[in-house]
């Protein structure tokens, strides 16, 4: 295993310090981006390491050799406040007034307090009467893909893995991520409209928690990949079922029930934070320190 810390406050005294914290005399951290070093040869983790990384705003995981760039096949991401930095029923709803409503059942939803299901179709139900174009506006106005998000996906693609947004969101916004970032394929829930306004209701199956669990096998199985050959990156509770059908889940910026079951989580780096978590070791490209 191999010990992958980054983040922007990194220095020569945090990685000193680290050093001593693991008693790695004879190892040299290797560095794999601007902010991000790697540890080789590494078995545990002190909670003296993670309390002082927790301290520190720096983000620390014990990464089995085998989640590397090479040998991975399929990342599947959330699309609400993982690739992009809003969540788009929240915004739908500032335009009804109801925001604040609405983010209440989103953060409870999240939370894994209530049945995201019931909770989708209770936030959809208050948006009936809202005119349609009110999608295109929180998209022209609104909606911007997370920093580092990119990054990621260009990695993946020069690794030749395929990319999946599976959403409990809405195909109106998946659809358009899809295009910015060029994935490979989204799913996501549809937004019944009629005569230009929204109904309050949805069309066909809810993209729940088992949704993207289900969406993920079947694409894993299509590309015949191992499951061991797929990451899966999300923040909130509805995107557990779907970590455990990866081989390995990432909680980016998640809610604690998350970052608790994930098998690693970032949050304090952005989204190309992904590239150096699983960034495989090539000492002829990266600089060694002490």
């Amino acid at each position: 295993m191999r010990l992958v810390i980054q983040g922007p406050g990194i220095g020569f005294q945090q990685l000193a310090h680290i050093h001593q914290l693991l008693g790695a005399s004879h190892q040299q951290f290797i560095q794999v981006g601007e902010h991000a070093y790697q540890l080789a040869g590494q078995s545990e983790m002190p909670p003296t390491l993670s309390a002082f990384c927790q301290e520190q705003h720096i983000d620390v995981a014990l990464v089995d050799d085998q989640h590397q760039l090479n040998n991975l096949g399929l990342a599947v991401m959330d699309m609400d406040s993982t690739l992009i930095t809003i969540e788009c029923i929240d915004e739908i709803a500032d335009m009804q007034g109801l925001k604040p409503q609405v983010a209440a059942i989103t953060e409870s939803a999240m939370r894994g307090e209530i049945e995201f299901a019931e909770s989708l179709r209770r936030r959809v139900a208050l948006l009936q009467g809202l005119e349609a174009s009110a999608l295109q506006r929180v998209i022209d106005e609104r909606l911007q893909l997370t920093p580092g998000a990119q990054a990621w996906i260009s990695a993946c693609k020069r690794h030749n893995i395929k990319t999946m947004l599976v959403s409990g969101g809405f195909d109106f916004f998946a659809d358009r991520v899809k295009a910015m970032l060029d994935l490979d394929v989204a799913k996501a829930n549809s937004l019944e409209i009629v005569d230009g306004r929204l109904t309050g209701r949805l069309l066909g199956p809810i993209v729940d928690a088992q949704a993207k669990a289900d969406y993920l096998e079947r694409f894993r199985q299509e590309l015949g990949l191992r499951q061991d050959q797929v990451v899966a990156i999300g923040d909130g509770a509805n995107d557990l079922k779907m970590m455990s059908a990866a081989g390995c889940g990432v909680a980016y910026h998640a809610k604690p029930v998350v970052q608790q079951q994930a098998t690693y989580a970032l949050n304090h780096v952005d989204l190309e934070g992904l590239v150096y978590l699983f960034a495989p070791l090539s000492v002829s490209s990266v600089q060694t320190c002490h």
